[in-house]
């Protein structure tokens, strides 16, 4: 079994920042892919940003300049720091992770979620 815990999220006002971490367990073989996602109300889930085993990162033209995907492979987290954030960044933020077993099997693996509210 796998489990991805997102945290981090919470109120904060326009212009400000939150950092988003998302923490893999359970039986890891190896990480690949990461990525981050985002649902606001009455919109469909969308990509924010992805990160490879590598370090290798892309964003959607919405966030860059101010969303960064980082990675830390020693502790199976991926992180997501948000900066000058603004109201239509308030959504349900994912993290999504293509996890290998030990037996060699990959699956795609969400979190929970975790809300990110922008609001003065």
């Amino acid at each position: 079994q796998v489990q991805l815990v997102e945290s981090g999220g919470g109120l904060v006002q326009p212009g400000g920042s939150l950092r988003l971490s998302c923490a893999a367990s359970g039986s890891i073989f190896s990480i690949n892919a990461m990525a981050w996602y985002r649902q606001a109300p009455g919109k469909q889930r969308g990509l924010v940003a992805t990160i490879t085993s590598g370090g290798s990162t892309n964003s959607a033209d919405s966030v860059k300049g101010r969303f960064t995907i980082s990675r830390d492979n020693a502790k199976n987290t991926v992180y997501l720091q948000m900066n000058s954030l603004k109201p239509e960044d308030t959504a349900v933020y994912y993290c999504k992770a293509v996890i290998s077993s030990p037996d060699g099997y990959g699956m795609e693996y969400w979190g929970k979620g975790t809300l990110v509210t922008v609001s003065s």
